[in-house]
This record gives C-alpha cells, structure tokens and sequence, in this order.
C-alpha cells in the first residue's frame, strides 16, 4: 500500500506508524517529500509526502497514522486483498466539492468495506487548482474519507489540465510504469489487467504531438503483453478507463456525439491514434468513460455497428467491447440530457445522480450495476458481462447493427 499526504508546514522526519489491528504501532516507513507549489501567481506551496508499505500479509487489517514529531494524523485502517480473485470496485467520474451527492455513500461503503479499490474516471473537485489549490485541499479532505481505506486508483479529465495537470500530478500517487506522472499507467488486480489512461491527449495540443503518440505506443506495448496467453490467462479481464468516451446519446455538442470522436478515431482530419480498433483488436472487454453528467451503459460496439452475443444475450460472448458512461456522482452543474429519441446503441441511461459498482465474479463473469443516490441508494440499472473466451473479437462471427449517424445530426 502507498500512503500519500500533504502539510502546509515542511516538517522533517516524516513517516508512517502501522501494525496489525488494535496492536499498538510498531513498524515504520520513512517517507520522501516533494515540494508542490501552485500554478497561480501567488505560487502557494504545499509539501507531499510519499510512504510505500511493504511484505504485507493479505486478507490482513492494519491500522496507520501519518505525521512527525510535530504533529499526527488521526487513525485510519486498511484491509489487504484477499487472497483469491473476486474483486469489487465502485466506478465514477465528476465528483466535485460543490454538489458532491454520492459522497456520503460512498464514504460510509469504503469505511464499511464494499470495495477493494475505487476507479475515479476523471474530474475532480472542480477545479483543483481553483483559489491557488485550496479547493484541491477541500476536495482531498472530503475524498480522505474514502481514500483512506480504500485503494483510490484515478484518470486526468479535461477539469485537471490547468498548469500541465499540476495538482494532478502531485495529489495522487500510481504505478510508475507508464509516462511516470499519473497520465497514463496499467496494474494487475484479482482477474483484471486495469489499464487508465489520458484522453486530454487528443484536445490539449499545447503538450505537443508526441504525447499523443507516446501513450499510444504504451498502450500497444501494455496490450500486447496483457494479451500474451500466459497473462490473458492470469489476468484474463482487460479493463480500460478514460475521461471523454467514444460514444454517448447526450443532448450537447460534446465530442462523443460526433461521428468521429477523438479518442475512437484519433486527431482530426488525419484520423491517426484512434483507441476504438486497438482495444477491439486486443479483446479489451470493458471500457469505462464519464465526462456526461449521466449514466449510460450501450450494447456491445465496435464502428458504430452493434453486435450481436451468443444465444441472442447481448452481453453474452459479445463481438464488441462493453462501454458503460459513469459520470453522475457529484458534478457541480447540471446534468447533461439525453437526445428524446432514444438510440439504438444505448442500452440504458439515466440521469439520476449515483455511481457504479463492479464485481469480477470469476474469469468469464463480471458484474455492473448502477446506484442512483436520488431514489437513496436504489440500484436502478444492472447487467453480467459474459465472454467464455477472451480473445480478439475478430475470432467471433458476430452479426451487427449498423447505425445510421444521421440521427444524432450534429457534425464537425
């Protein structure tokens, strides 16, 4: 487990105190400190400390507390993994200080252990660096709630961009085996290679071209040793999650309601670096998006064609990946609508604010469902993707749908 805090205060001789459940602390790691100053003119400095525990039991409780002779943090615990391959999640994006529904619920089930990891899919705070970071201060107390029991893995929205996604960068510590600095990373958890990376690439141009295509030379690198046979067995569910999605039925003129969105087709006009064909050629079996201040789960898709399962179950050994849009759990502005007419694509959609939970049951089932914290809690949509055999979807002879676009008639 890797801790991360921050003080106003440089303090010296930082670390982290743990120990086994209700034993008083008795093991402890150093940890390293680096300096964060604000993008703002006011260049307001904050101090992060970094401590990584290590040749932890699993399916163990610890208790830790953070701090220094100066000063402590309160008492917070963690439970390791257990030592089997069920894994749950819960899966959101656009959570903010202001409006921040879901956040009550979702402090109370990470305290009451319903998730071994949670997945925010981009935006926080809104914004981190406002007010030269203290709402970025704000947010991470509120979050601290959750993040301090559970694992809080994350991915850059179009809302972290300012100053190079700075506060970003800073705030949140991943796996170091992608660019380095949170953009983009993969980790193996349970049953699941989970892959997280940077849609911004393909709309924030100022940090060059070669970012573009330096995250999709990572991505085909990391897929192909997901999908060698000894580690698709492993690890047989490829799960990705990013910011802005390829598709959505939204009333707006957001970019997954162009025909060619960015992340699927790739930069305009020259249409190179387009995710959709890589992730369909690797098999990935579950791309997770937010961005719309929505829920929507669509049918299996691939070219804007839907395609269809086995045994006439759509999410049965489907011939495309599953997308599902997780975007409602706090945003501060209204919620995006649907177009009226529903598309045939979208399987479900709602704009209730809420949040998604995921359970990897075994290496051929995974589950969703959709909790709406307007109706308190109820779970208001829910579905089991099956696939016997993950493999490339063009081993499959699927029939599919094809979508006629005209009908969301927005164009670039």
């Amino acid at each position: 487990m890797l801790v991360t805090w921050s003080t106003q205060l440089l303090t010296n001789e930082t670390y982290v105190e743990y120990s086994l459940w209700n034993e008083s602390f008795s093991l402890r790691e150093n940890a390293t400190m680096s300096k964060f100053i604000d993008g703002s003119s006011a260049h307001r400095v904050l101090y992060m400390y970094r401590a990584t525990l290590k040749n932890l039991t699993m399916d163990t409780i610890y208790m830790y507390h953070v701090g220094s002779p100066a000063g402590w943090s309160a008492k917070y615990s963690f439970r390791t993994i257990l030592d089997e391959n069920r894994k749950s999640f819960a899966v959101y994006g656009d959570l903010g200080v202001v409006n921040a529904q879901s956040l009550a619920r979702l402090q109370r089930e990470a305290q009451l252990d319903y998730y071994d990891a949670i997945l925010h899919v981009g935006d926080f705070a809104y914004d981190m660096d406002a007010d030269q970071s203290r709402v970025g201060d704000q947010f991470m107390n509120e979050i601290q709630e959750i993040a301090a029991y559970v694992p809080y893995m994350v991915a850059p929205g179009n809302h972290e961009r300012a100053y190079n996604f700075s506060n970003y960068k800073s705030r949140f510590s991943m796996p170091s085996n992608g660019d380095g600095e949170n953009l983009w990373y993969s980790y193996n958890f349970g049953l699941a290679h989970i892959i997280s990376f940077s849609t911004e690439v393909y709309f924030w141009w100022e940090f060059g071209f070669a970012q573009i295509a330096n995250q999709y030379r990572w991505l085909e690198q990391d897929l192909q040793w997901a999908t060698a046979p000894e580690n698709r067995t492993r690890y047989p569910w490829i799960i990705t999650m990013g910011h802005q999605p390829m598709y959505c039925s939204n009333a707006n003129q957001d970019d997954c309601t162009f025909y060619d969105s960015r992340p699927r087709s790739g930069l305009p006009y020259i249409h190179t670096f387009g995710l959709e064909k890589l992730f369909y050629d690797y098999g990935v079996d579950l791309e997770l998006w937010a961005h719309e201040h929505s829920y929507e789960r669509l049918w299996p898709i691939y070219n804007w064609t839907v395609y269809e399962g086995s045994w006439n179950e759509p999410y049965t050994n489907p011939g495309a990946p599953t997308h599902v849009i997780s975007g409602s759990a706090g945003c501060y502005s209204k919620h995006n609508p649907f177009l009226n007419q529903t598309q045939l694509y979208s399987a479900f959609r709602s704009d209730d604010y809420g949040y998604s939970r995921m359970k990897i049951i075994n290496s051929t089932h995974l589950y969703m469902e959709q909790v709406s914290d307007d109706q308190g809690g109820k779970v208001i949509d829910n579905f089991t993707l099956i696939r016997e055999k993950h493999e490339p979807y063009s081993n499959h002879k699927h029939k599919g749908i094809s979508i006629e676009y005209k009908s969301i008639g927005y164009h670039h």
